[in-house]
């Protein structure tokens, strides 16, 4: 019999090569068909261990999902970057692994974050997807966001819809 331990935890540096497995199979499995092929590929390829790294230094956290020794979902979040959507924090990026999503990691990923923002004074949350992304505009209205502002958002050189959501 086995045993897997589930975590979430902040990242550090010997997590970066699972950082960068999750957002391959993620943005894959999300934005395939919504972003053109060339640009999904640009965009996966810029996210190697190196831009990772980075991330790590730029003080904003970054919360890993870990199950057994594997790093299998992830959120970046701090400060609203901007003032667009009303909020004091936002989600930058949430994303898991195909396989482990539908099993209420993300939600409690989510909540983790959502929490460490209060415990900060960052209770007024947003997030922002690609308007096309309904499977994440489906999880956010159901972890309670409410819809909010449609903007324009340049991705791999074209220009999609986003949408933000609202938490309170």
């Amino acid at each position: 019999m086995t045993t897997r331990t589930t975590s979430i935890r902040r990242a550090r540096e010997a997590d970066l090569g699972g950082l960068s497995r999750v957002f391959d199979a993620a943005w894959r499995e999300a934005y395939r068909g919504i972003i053109p092929g060339v640009a999904l590929e640009r965009l996966i390829s810029g996210r190697g261990r190196t831009w990772w790294k980075a991330a790590l230094n730029r003080g904003r956290p970054l919360a890993v999902v870990e199950t057994g020794d594997s790093v299998v979902g992830y959120a970046a979040y701090g400060r609203a970057r901007s003032r667009t959507l009303g909020t004091d924090g936002e989600i930058d990026e949430l994303y898991m692994m195909p396989e482990y999503q539908g099993l209420g990691l993300g939600r409690r990923l989510f909540r983790a974050v959502h929490n460490d923002l209060a415990d900060h004074g960052l209770g007024r949350l947003g997030v922002w997807t690609l308007e096309d992304n309904a499977r994440a505009g489906a999880f956010y209205q159901s972890m309670g966001g409410q819809r909010g502002p449609l903007v324009p958002d340049r991705v791999g050189g074209i220009t999609l819809a986003k949408v933000g959501y609202v938490f309170v």
